[in-house]
């Protein structure tokens, strides 16, 4: 049973944008339905430039230092969206719900979106389970990819197999010396 699609799908794919901006409109609107937003947006020419800020936003309560300050963060970023609660089956692909006014812009979309899924992530699975990169922390390491642990155990610490692998050799050289 899924009872959080909004919190793991929002959560990883504001990470996505987060780790790996995309050029234009365009990739940005195709990110989006590649983590499964199926809604077709107004277009303005400043949508990219608008969700950069929602995603340099998003990234501050990322990098909060307590969870008291990243709730605070989030708990602002949801009152600018604010909008009830709605059920919808607009693309015919069954019920759900949105957590915003219908035919918005997609930078307010996604702020709606990424806010709600954030806030139920971090409710669900743990206020530390949003972080930066782990091999970020050694000194010459330059990694500051977004890092959503979804795992069951709650101890994921690296953006990917290949810093984790990095973050080994540098222990295990340090161990040998």
């Amino acid at each position: 049973m899924h009872l959080n699609p909004y919190g793991e799908y929002a959560v990883l794919m504001a990470a996505s944008l987060a780790n790996d901006w995309p050029g234009d409109r365009d990739a940005l609107e195709a990110r989006t339905r590649d983590y499964g937003m199926i809604v077709d947006f107004p277009i303005l020419s400043d949508d990219l430039a608008n969700t950069r800020h929602v995603i340099d936003d998003w990234l501050e309560l990322v990098d909060a230092d307590s969870s008291e300050r990243r709730a605070e963060l989030l708990n602002l970023h949801m009152a600018t969206v604010t909008a009830y609660p709605r059920m919808t089956n607009h693309a015919g692909d069954g019920w759900h719900i949105h957590y915003r006014d219908d035919r918005q812009f997609l930078p307010v979309v996604l702020r709606a979106v990424i806010s709600v899924g954030t806030a139920l992530h971090l409710t669900t699975r743990g206020m530390d389970r949003l972080r930066r990169c782990a091999a970020g922390e050694f000194p010459g390491d330059a990694c500051v990819n977004v890092v959503v642990d979804v795992t069951r155990n709650g101890r994921q610490k690296y953006c990917s197999v290949r810093c984790a692998n990095r973050a080994a050799v540098r222990r295990h050289r340090a161990r040998t010396r």
